[in-house]
């Protein structure tokens, strides 16, 4: 088969990394790719945004597959276009998409279908936002509507705080038209998680369970970001409440789509709070998590090319997805100033010193070859992953890995697992 994956960053590498074992694989291109991608696939220059370039090309080179990394191609219609153009695409169409492109219909979706949730408010300037908030009271979350690049989530304590939400969001801008609306939640307490499945437009075929970290500081703090690291199993979510999690969320989510004329194939992601009610769902993303994908395609036993396949047909050949005991993670290493303004052009020295430690890989996310050299290019930059027979071991090596790998502005959370572990011993 002939497959183009889109996409740029860690979980397009590892996607890549993964289809490439596939002996039903002939040809693997990824559009745009980075320099660890282009170690198993060949490199397409077509943005991720270039709808129409991405189709032509498809269309072109009689691809056979395509799969769809990041969000912002799907809420722009890309499998739309390959669709109409007889190209098998796995990836939901724009309708469905909008689950993860509007934080508005997710949560009104939610609501409809009965999907258990944080209490909401939806609001269209300061004033609204103020009286939701003291409704709400603190600690109190503000959702820009549109896509942010996972930074459009704020958590506010205190008055001041909100204040400052409330400039960066009404005033400043600072998410353009994403934030014409927003969502005012409350703050819900629990252990955060994520729970990832395929759909073929009807049936589910569940990941294992994962979690990973927003926050860029230890311990959970400071801003949000795309995700600073991951860990699979999640070590949080008991099999009664993964049940809950398929009957109470991901079914009615599929369900409820499909009855609003939106059916949904490709990858359902909940981000999920264990509060003590019971899992709520936070949020909704319509493709692999990144960081999350990485660990997971460690561990996953299943040839992934024919699953994604057949699920772009509309109908899976399998009953569920088979997972390596082991636990896998992953470590982010990110430059100094994310998720802000990140430090770009530092040399990178070590990543072929990592990749000997036995059971560790390395993704890259933000890199780039300048005059032959490798060099951090975006925020989040590489993605240390590592497995091992038990979470402590896999997090052990990955921090191992991580040491090896360097540059002036690295940066890293040296906590990933940690809370986890403390629990567990």
């Amino acid at each position: 088969m002939r497959v183009l994956v889109v996409g740029s960053g860690g979980r397009e590498h590892a996607l890549c990394w993964k289809l490439r074992q596939s002996p039903l694989l002939t040809e693997l291109y990824c559009a745009p790719g980075n320099p660890g991608i282009a170690e198993v696939a060949d490199l397409v220059p077509i943005a991720p945004d270039e709808i129409q370039k991405l189709a032509d090309f498809a269309q072109e080179m009689s691809i056979d597959l395509t799969v769809v990394g990041p969000e912002l191609p799907l809420t722009l219609g890309l499998a739309d276009e390959l669709d109409e153009r007889g190209l098998a695409v796995f990836g939901p169409r724009q309708g469905a998409a909008e689950l993860e492109g509007s934080k508005v219909f997710a949560k009104e979706f939610m609501a409809r279908h009965g999907i258990p949730t944080a209490a909401f408010q939806v609001v269209h300037d300061v004033n609204e936002a103020r009286r939701a908030i003291k409704e709400f009271g603190f600690p109190v979350v503000l959702k820009a509507d549109g896509l942010a690049a996972g930074k459009g989530v704020l958590i506010v304590a205190d008055q001041p705080e909100a204040d400052a939400a409330l400039k960066m969001l009404f005033e400043d801008r600072r998410f353009g038209r994403a934030a014409d609306r927003v969502v005012v939640e409350e703050c819900l307490e629990g252990e955060e998680l994520s729970f990832i499945a395929l759909s073929d437009g009807e049936r589910l075929l569940n990941f294992a369970t994962s979690k990973d970290y927003k926050r860029i500081g230890e311990g959970d703090t400071g801003p949000n970001t795309g995700g600073m690291g991951a860990h699979s199993p999640s070590a949080v979510l008991s099999g009664e409440d993964a049940s809950g999690v398929l009957e109470n969320v991901m079914r009615p989510t599929i369900s409820g789509m499909a009855a609003e004329g939106r059916p949904f194939i490709g990858v359902l992601y909940a981000g999920l709070m264990l509060t003590d009610d019971g899992p709520k769902t936070l949020e909704y993303n319509v493709r692999f998590g990144d960081p999350e994908a990485q660990p997971l395609f460690m561990r996953l036993e299943d040839d992934l090319l024919p699953v994604l396949a057949s699920g772009a047909r509309g109908k899976f050949e399998v009953a569920r997805l088979h997972f390596r005991k082991a636990a896998t993670c992953c470590v982010v290493l990110a430059s100094d100033g994310y998720p802000s303004d990140p430090v770009k052009g530092d040399p990178i020295t070590g990543i072929e010193a990592a990749r000997e430690l036995e059971g560790a890989e390395v993704f890259h996310a933000g890199t780039a070859l300048e005059d032959g050299k490798l060099v951090a290019s975006g925020g989040r930059v590489l993605n240390v992953c590592a497995a091992g027979p038990h979470l402590r071991d896999a997090l052990k090596l990955a921090y191992e890995a991580a040491g090896r790998i360097h540059w002036p502005s690295k940066v890293l959370r040296r906590d990933i697992g940690r809370r986890v572990l403390t629990r567990e011993a």
